[in-house]
């Protein structure tokens, strides 16, 4: 999935934290983008107010379908400790955008955030396979035209391997010449020293 980076106050610091070597979040599957537009998930980590809203909900559409909302943090869920005297703050972000998982906690620890992405990943397992099994019917249901028949030839396949074997073939004798080689230079050097040391002998 591809989070947004998008966080309001404190509890985006628990969920930067998940970017750290501690938590490593890559290792889910998780790559956060900086751009709504290459994003497929948006956590909102903090509390929403009525200044931040409309800002809120246009990165909301200007992310792609199919799209997810984890809404993050007692204070975006229902307001927080803001809900009963802030004159300010959104009671629920889900009155601007549709919620798919609620994380509560103030702040909820990291763990779980790694929670609340494994159940997203569930609900979107099962819509997956629901549209699978949709398309099936739709697929089983649908007219069937026959069309002629090909005049398509089979060609044998040309990659026999013939050609890298011969390669092999040639770097063996090559290696196996250059090894024959270098026995006689050293038999000829051997001769010429054994014939100089009789010529000083005598």
């Amino acid at each position: 999935m591809w989070p947004l980076l998008y966080g309001t106050s404190c509890c985006f610091i628990e969920f930067a934290s998940l970017i750290g070597s501690r938590f490593d979040f890559d290792r889910y599957g998780l790559v956060p983008r900086s751009s709504p537009r290459q994003a497929d998930l948006i956590v909102t980590a903090g509390t929403v107010t009525m200044k931040m809203a409309p800002s809120l909900v246009r990165l909301y559409e200007q992310m792609p379908e199919p799209k997810y909302v984890i809404a993050m943090g007692a204070c975006t869920i229902t307001g927080g400790m803001f809900s009963t005297d802030s004159y300010s703050t959104v009671r629920g972000v889900d009155k601007l955008i549709p919620v798919d998982i609620y994380l509560p906690g103030c702040p909820p620890r990291p763990e779980a955030i790694i929670d609340a992405v494994t159940k997203l990943r569930k609900k979107v397992a099962r819509e997956h396979n629901y549209r699978r099994d949709k398309d099936r019917t739709s697929i089983s249901n649908r007219k069937k035209y026959f069309g002629m028949n090909h005049q398509l030839h089979l060609v044998p396949s040309i990659h026999t391997g013939e050609y890298n074997q011969r390669i092999d073939d040639r770097g063996k004798e090559s290696s196996l010449d250059a090894f024959l080689v270098s026995v006689d230079s050293i038999k000829l050097k051997g001769q010429l020293l054994e014939e100089s040391i009789s010529e000083t002998g005598d």
